[in-house]
């Protein structure tokens, strides 16, 4: 059966919510659409989080990052999106997602958002 792209997110049961700890996600295979020139962009995307009662099942994120392949969106509005969603999803007690974009016009942006609860 083949995956398709897709915004659930699906959130799981911490199995250590007594606990503090830090979960990291990396995947250099985030891809938009400029908004402006219709020309793809690419990033890594660096999520860091403190789980509350719920983590978020991976190849859901894999799926729900994969969503943005054809749409227009700004740098920074990609990465503040995926926060809000993640916060959405999960209710991390922190998180902070991180977009490197690879060169574009001779420039490498860098784009980081944060949510405290």
């Amino acid at each position: 059966m083949a995956s398709e792209p897709s915004k659930e997110l699906i959130a799981l049961d911490n199995p250590r919510s007594g606990r503090d700890y830090e979960v990291r996600c990396e995947t250099p295979e985030l891809t938009c659409l400029c908004p402006v020139t219709g020309q793809p962009d690419f990033a890594t995307v660096v999520i860091t989080y403190i789980p509350g009662q719920h983590i978020v099942e991976l190849k859901s994120l894999k799926m729900y990052l994969w969503s943005y392949r054809n749409e227009g969106v700004h740098h920074e509005g990609i990465t503040n999106q995926i926060l809000d969603d993640l916060v959405a999803a999960i209710a991390p007690k922190s998180m902070n997602v991180t977009t490197e974009w690879f060169v574009r016009g001779g420039i490498t942006t860098t784009v980081s958002a944060t949510h405290e609860a």
